[in-house]
């Protein structure tokens, strides 16, 4: 137990909580499968009682929950036009959903899911998949000319169909692994602090004096926490806009 408590580590640990086999295929509910439940749940039930009145007057959920819609779409209509409304559904999911999961994960003992690099994999190649299939079914071949920038000298399309080629594969990367590595690397960071607190608590009254300091750095952190929890919410919408923006405008 005690090497839980200190193991900045452990938390990231995926356990089976209901072993279920077939064969060689493992169906088994997880913690981290768990937790994303709980998270689409959570959001699920907070944004359906938040407007379920539709008060002329909003009280303070339904203000919340108009905030989001209106934060998302907003976002959504300054990087894709008008028409890229039609991925407000897409956006606003996977907004909810990263912020639910990054806060949910700032509770003890809770799991992030957003601290596994699959799942945030899984959700950018959600968002590149409906890229490809949304700019080819809006623009058959054309969609292609994104690799091809206009205005570009003949003896350069190669190398730069070549660098926009690698650009664009290199998205679903750079999307999930900017999402897991920050969430990743803030609750390392707490643990470590919060395991020095443990530690040097453990060796009485100077040690108790001295465990103020990474006490006071493990409280800024934790505000800090919640900021980047939302802020990696944001910047994942942000960059899903702006992904979308080239299905519906492939041109450069």
């Amino acid at each position: 137990m005690e090497h839980d408590t200190v193991d900045p580590i452990h938390q990231f640990q995926i356990h089976e909580l209901i072993p279920l086999h077939f064969g060689s295929y493992n169906f088994s509910l997880t913690n981290s499968a768990l937790f994303m439940l709980i998270v689409v749940a959570l959001a699920t039930w907070f944004l359906t009682s938040a407007t379920a009145s539709r008060a002329l007057v909003p009280g303070r959920a339904q203000s919340v929950a108009e905030l989001v819609y209106e934060f998302v779409a907003n976002t959504l209509r300054d990087a894709a036009g008008h028409h890229g409304m039609q991925f407000f559904p897409l956006v606003f999911s996977l907004f909810t959903f990263v912020l639910t999961a990054n806060l949910l994960g700032m509770f003890p003992y809770f799991f992030t899911v957003t601290s596994h690099l699959i799942v945030t994999f899984a959700l950018a190649m959600l968002v590149i998949l409906t890229v490809v299939v949304a700019g080819i079914a809006n623009h058959g071949f054309g969609f292609f000319n994104l690799f091809v920038p206009s205005g570009v000298p003949i003896y350069l399309i190669p190398l730069v169909t070549a660098i926009e080629i690698i650009s664009f594969l290199s998205r679903p990367v750079s999307l999930s692994v900017r999402l897991f590595a920050n969430m990743l690397a803030g609750h390392i960071t707490l643990k470590v602090f919060a395991g020095f607190v443990f530690t040097m608590s453990a060796l009485g009254g100077l040690g108790i004096l001295g465990s103020v300091l990474p006490l006071a750095m493990a409280v800024a952190l934790t505000a800090l926490e919640f900021l980047v929890a939302f802020l990696q919410a944001y910047v994942f919408a942000v960059l899903t806009c702006m992904y979308l923006n080239d299905a519906l405008h492939p041109g450069h």
